[in-house]
């Protein structure tokens, strides 16, 4: 017989497990529901000292009283820490590890970095730092009602149970959230199974994804002890969802699930050639920033393409050098206009505001490059660079001209972290007045981001924004080096045309 150890994430017990432990139950399986020292009703029993450690213990007290051959521990959000701390103690009990709807802690990260809430991630570092207080600032209190969004998703929980979570809610301990983790080898080497809620924005597509770009901190993935399920609900699917939850952790524990394929050993997709074929000129390098020059006197007006991201510092080579960049810079040189190319540093998720800064440098180094028209400046950003927009959008400079995007996010999935009012373009739209917007779409989007886009266009719709939308039905996300076909050299030609269009008019 199979037991499940369920481990709930931060300001929780084990009541949220209720149902699915239920269903698991039903289905001749055992469930073990945790409430962690100082959660839940255990709220009393923690002090300032209680920690990840702590924690860590009560896993590991449970695995030893539980008598079921293989036992399967689940971590919801924080909840992995403990679990994976517990597995090291003792993996020779444990058949799988389960991320539910969490990313995956490294040795030595405290479990704060997994917060999505760049607020509350600030808040808590301050903490720990050297001006922090004492007292009772060794208890973190749970988000308010209304804000338990900014913690993840809540996409699919029904509202009783919504007032619950924020009724029964309990102050986390900080030492819980702020002691590292320390992941021994034997807990890396267990079988794990990650189940991503596509309502939060994660998706196995996105997996698959960033892992074609080369990540190495992914290719741990490609093993087929390993694998991926999905659910179409929030970050809590144990509230949204408890009965498809249980089913899929059933299967799981059986080794089901979807195997991700090491990338082929052929040339990445994102290095492959580019679709159109232009002037190979010589290019200027100014620190992070590239110019393509036309052959042309004068100041010339310049598009600046602003990559898309995360990512990885360590990616060699950086964008700028990918060919999908070098081909767009030197085809808009062959129409006229300046191209720009700039390797910003969105390394992570928490690196938006430096990718904001480092393109707002690249921008005033370019205006004031005397062959190019500083007063006509069109800025190009491309998927996961689309949130980038929106400082312009949100206050347009006289000199921008015309704003373009490609294959887009166009506001920040929950599970991004991204939960202040920076880096939302569908609301920033509202505050662009009639500036030119060209938003080039590919019909075999990845889901979360097509939602991103839709919600962009009903608000473009509302505050009857100027978008033009460049369609690509056939086309997927990065199609400049994976789809050469007339439809996508038609799109690309037709969104060059348009914004080159506004920067002359």
């Amino acid at each position: 017989m199979t037991a499940f150890i369920l481990v709930s994430g931060a300001h929780t017990g084990d009541w949220v497990w209720q149902e699915t432990a239920a269903r698991l139950r039903e289905a001749g399986a055992e469930a073990h529901p945790v409430t962690l020292t100082g959660m839940g009703d255990r709220r009393h029993e923690a002090g300032p000292d209680t920690g990840l450690e702590t924690q860590v213990e009560d896993v590991v007290a449970l695995i030893d009283r539980v008598g079921a051959p293989d036992v399967v521990l689940v971590g919801h959000c924080y909840g992995i820490h403990p679990v994976l701390g517990a597995a090291g103690r003792r993996p020779e009990r444990i058949a799988r590890i389960v991320y539910l709807d969490v990313g995956q802690p490294q040795d030595g990260d405290p479990a704060l970095t997994l917060i999505p809430d760049q607020a509350v991630r600030d808040r808590l570092a301050r903490a720990t730092g050297p001006d922090a207080r004492t007292g009772d600032d060794w208890l973190v209190p749970p988000p308010a009602p209304g804000e338990w969004h900014r913690w993840g998703s809540t996409a699919g929980v029904p509202d009783a149970a919504l007032a619950r979570l924020a009724d029964r809610a309990a102050p986390q301990p900080l030492g819980t959230l702020t002691q590292p983790l320390r992941l021994t080898e034997a807990a890396a080497a267990l079988p794990t199974t990650g189940i991503l809620c596509t309502a939060n924005g994660s998706s196995i597509a996105m997996v698959e994804q960033v892992l074609r770009m080369g990540d190495p901190r992914l290719l741990a993935l490609v093993d087929p002890r390993v694998t991926f399920f999905e659910l179409a609900t929030g970050h809590w699917p144990m509230l949204s969802a408890p009965a498809e939850l249980a089913e899929v952790l059933r299967r799981a524990a059986t080794g089901e699930g979807h195997r991700l394929s090491a990338p082929a050993p052929e040339q990445p997709a994102h290095l492959r050639p580019f679709l159109l074929d232009a002037t190979e000129r010589p290019r200027e390098r100014v620190g992070r920033v590239d110019l393509y020059l036309p052959d042309a006197d004068g100041p010339r007006p310049a598009v600046v393409f602003v990559h898309g991201g995360p990512v990885p510092e360590g990616a060699r080579p950086t964008p700028r050098d990918w060919p999908a960049l070098i081909g767009y810079g030197r085809y808009v040189a062959d129409q006229g206009a300046v191209g720009v190319t700039v390797d910003h540093r969105l390394h992570g998720l928490a690196d938006y505001p430096r990718a904001a800064e480092d393109i707002a440098e690249a921008v005033e180094l370019v205006r004031a490059d005397p062959r190019v028209d500083g007063d006509r400046v069109a800025l190009w950003y491309f998927s996961g660079g689309g949130l980038l927009s929106a400082d312009r959008l949100a206050a347009p400079p006289p000199w921008l001209r015309c704003v373009a995007a490609t294959y887009p996010v166009l506001q920040p999935p929950p599970s991004w972290g991204l939960t202040g009012s920076r880096f939302r373009p569908a609301d920033a739209l509202r505050s662009a007045g009639r500036l030119p917007f060209v938003l080039t779409r590919v019909g075999q989007e990845i889901p979360e981001i097509a939602a991103t886009v839709e919600e962009f266009l009903a608000a473009a719709a509302e505050c009857a924004a100027a978008v033009e939308v460049v369609d690509v039905p056939d086309a997927r996300h990065g199609f400049e080096t994976i789809d050469h076909t007339d439809q996508t050299r038609a799109a690309v030609r037709h969104a060059v045309r348009s914004v080159l269009g506004h920067l002359r008019s």
